[in-house]
């Protein structure tokens, strides 16, 4: 029983827009023209809509890569002489195992296929099957044959098959459809694809699939097409396939929308009869199969199974519970020392270039608020977040790498043993782990889970996960912070960026525990996930996620997290004062004197030199952002912080990188010095009025513990209000998340203190 927050109905979202969430009746409306790219999660499916289409869309080793429907067009050959080619839209479904409506992508496949979003079905289906899974594959085809659906078979991935290679002669006279044997990985049978998809089109296959079901579940499917409404008949052998369908998805808990009455009580009178259906369907259906199974696959001496004996071999070792968690914080930790020891050239390459466009800048722009805003709000702000791109870049490179090789699938495994005893499973650790590199696909990547609640729970603890946009945050902080030195022979600083990555997965895990007995509660379900083979990371497809990435990143440098430097810097700018600062009228006496016997001495040039940057933090405290962030340093200077980082945090709710341009502002502005010193080097130098440092290493892991936690990204909310249709939760998370934040801060600076660490 779940906690009355889960009590508001979440309505289902615009089809139009996320390719349906929720399904409506089965009906059989007119085909469409468009064609329809079917298949299980991880089998090619999008590799082949890449060549298909001459698109790039992200592809991956492991399940759930795609959760919302993709169109692109596909160019087909003339099937009559002397005819021309056409040109037919394709669309890219999730992956499913099977048309029972009980995950949100099972949801989206059965509104395409059947053509139950409001739009026609496809006028056909190309089933995309991995050749070294086919029964298993096979069965979702079982299903769209049974209920007429026209179809196309692209059998895939044959070269990865760890038994005899399938037979398309007999799959194409046994089912009764053409199949066509592909790679995705190289392209290879991409043409004979399209010739066989511009035949079908041109003359629909019919199927020949004959399940043989007990004679009670033939009662049972009977009684319920009896009371299918007359708009949805079409053949005996549908109406059958239809009732079935409806055996298997509808219950009380069940999603669907627009099933008639009569229909969903008829079903409901049959399970309390105590009829399994569903099993007794798919035990018919995988019986049918194991008697073709000899008939499916060519003859073969040859021996086989060379990869599949090497993937056991290794899983071995990284699904131990001991040797298995070692290897991934080793990983972990070679990652992210890669990340500093590679990206830090790059980054002092970058931070020489904004300074020098900074100088140039300067000298040629006269002098006044165009300049300013130039030099200051534009170069200093922007300049210092894309500083950190080759970390980004590194980093997605890294995920890349993991993800094409099936590593991740291995760790979400290796997680379920702790989820479990948290309230979920292994899954909803693959969206947990995509939140390393950015919660908005994390969130969508809950999509493939099966249970609301169990997509809520996942989708409140994804945005703890430290994301790339924590990265630059992490990086700043602990290159200015502390020192390059060595702990047990492995440097510091590496140690620290895996200790925070490791804190927001132990955080993570503690808030899914909490929620789960007490805001999102519900009842446990066991993990069923598939492993796919180990295989060689594609490097196109790295490179392709890399240079999206950080298209992606600089497309939001260039867009908000410059719009938002600019009203910083009018914030920090405004208003201005006509008098002059106490340390410019001192440096000016000193150059008056310089020539004369009673020259003011060093000891006045130490003075003026002192007091430029007070009057420098004068100006900026009497600010618009300067009186935002007094107001609010009486609240943060708990933990540490003073009304400058209290600044940065406000920009930082936007995006978080906008607090990296918060602080090059505020460190920025005004500078009385010729050379303009990286970020990193001026909050090392930044002095409180009694003389101490004002950023310790206390100080700066109090502020990496804050990021870690805050929710500070308007895209994550904003993707949570679409997804749940509600603000509710949406302010939930921001909420929870705040104080979370808040109060890990504090304990992190005030109990510091206590044990003497200085402040």
């Amino acid at each position: 029983m779940t906690s009355s927050l889960l009590e508001e109905p979440q309505a289902p979202a615009d089809p139009a827009r996320q390719g349906g969430s929720a399904v409506s009746a089965p009906r059989a409306p007119t085909p469409g023209r468009h064609i329809a790219l079917v298949g299980n999660p991880n089998v090619g499916k999008t590799s082949l809509f890449n060549h298909l289409s001459g698109q790039s869309a992200r592809v991956g080793n492991y399940p759930g890569i795609t959760v919302e429907r993709r169109t692109g067009v596909v160019h087909l050959p003339s099937v009559t002489p002397g005819g021309s080619p056409e040109q037919r839209q394709l669309v890219d479904v999730p992956g499913t195992y099977s048309l029972s409506a009980r995950s949100q992508e099972e949801r989206i496949a059965i509104d395409e296929v059947l053509g139950l979003n409001g739009a026609p079905p496809p006028a056909l289906t190309v089933v995309v099957i991995d050749a070294g899974q086919l029964l298993r594959n096979l069965y979702l085809v079982v299903q769209l044959l049974e209920l007429r659906v026209p179809c196309v078979l692209a059998l895939n991935m044959v070269d990865e098959a760890p038994h005899a290679p399938p037979h398309p002669e007999a799959l194409t006279r046994i089912l009764g459809v053409p199949c066509v044997l592909t790679n995705g990985r190289t392209g290879e049978g991409i043409d004979e694809l399209r010739a066989a998809i511009a035949r079908a089109c041109a003359q629909p296959p019919q199927p020949r699939v004959h399940v043989t079901y007990p004679p009670e579940l033939i009662r049972a499917a009977d009684r319920v097409a009896d009371a299918l409404p007359s708009s949805w008949r079409g053949s005996v052998e549908r109406d059958r396939a239809l009732a079935l369908w409806a055996l298997s998805s509808l219950d009380e808990d069940d999603e669907l929308e627009g099933i008639p009455d009569e229909l969903r009580a008829r079903v409901l009178d049959i399970h309390a009869t105590g009829l399994d259906a569903d099993l007794a369907t798919v035990t018919a259906r995988y019986a049918y199969l194991d008697g073709h199974q000899s008939d499916f696959f060519r003859p073969t001496t040859a021996e086989q199974g060379g990869p599949a004996r090497v993937s056991e071999k290794v899983d071995r070792v990284l699904l131990h519970p001991v040797y298995g968690f070692a290897a991934f914080l080793g990983i972990m930790l070679l990652l992210f020392q890669s990340l500093f020891t590679w990206s830090d050239p790059a980054i002092g390459w970058i931070e020489d270039g904004v300074a020098a466009l900074q100088e140039v800048a300067g000298s040629v722009l006269p002098e006044g608020l165009l300049r300013d805003l130039l030099t200051e709000g534009v170069l200093g702000g922007v300049g210092n977040v894309i500083v950190f791109l080759p970390q980004i870049l590194l980093l997605f490179f890294f995920i890349g790498l993991l993800e094409d090789s099936g590593y991740m699938a291995r760790v979400a495994y290796l997680m379920d043993r702790i989820m479990r005893s948290l309230g979920l499973h292994g899954r909803a650790f693959v969206p947990m782990l995509s939140g390393f590199a950015c919660a908005v696909p994390a969130i969508l990547a809950t999509r493939t889970m099966e249970r609301q609640r169990d997509r809520l729970l996942t989708m409140m603890v994804v945005p703890l996960m430290a994301c790339s946009a924590r990265l630059p945050v992490y990086t700043l902080v602990i290159a200015a912070l502390f020192p390059p030195e060595s702990l047990f022979g492995v440097p510091l600083q590496g140690l620290l960026m895996v200790a925070m990555y490791l804190f927001s997965v132990v955080i993570a895990l503690l808030a899914t525990a909490v929620l789960g007995r007490t805001v999102i509660r519900g009842r446990r379900v066991p993990l069923i996930l598939e492993l796919p083979p180990y295989r060689l990371p594609r490097l196109a497809s790295t490179v392709r996620m890399m240079t999206e990435r950080a298209g992606q990143f600089l497309r939001e440098a260039g867009t908000v997290i410059l719009v938002c430097t600019i009203a910083l810097w009018g914030l920090l700018t405004f208003p201005r004062e006509d008098v002059a600062p106490e340390g410019e009228a001192v440096v000016a006496t000193a150059v008056v004197t310089e020539n004369a016997e009673t020259s003011l001495g060093s000891d006045a040039l130490v003075t003026a030199a002192e007091a430029a940057p007070r009057d420098r933090d004068s100006r900026l405290a009497q600010s618009y952002g300067g009186q935002l962030g007094k107001a609010l340093e009486p609240v943060v200077a708990p933990l540490g912080f003073d009304w400058k980082i209290a600044t940065g945090i406000i920009g930082a709710f936007a995006a978080r990188e906008v607090f990296i341009s918060t602080l090059a502002l505020v460190y920025g502005m005004g500078d009385v010095d010729d050379e303009a010193l990286p970020l990193r080097e001026r909050m090392r130098e930044e002095r409180r009025a009694d003389g101490s440092h004002t950023y310790t290493p206390l100080v700066g892991l109090s502020l990496m513990v804050f990021f870690a936690l805050a929710c500070q990204c308007m895209s994550t909310l904003a993707v949570v209000r679409r997804e749940t249709r509600s603000w509710r939760w949406p302010a939930f998370m921001f909420a929870y998340m705040t104080a979370l934040a808040y109060a890990a801060s504090f304990i992190v600076y005030q109990g510091g203190r206590l044990l003497g660490f200085v402040g």
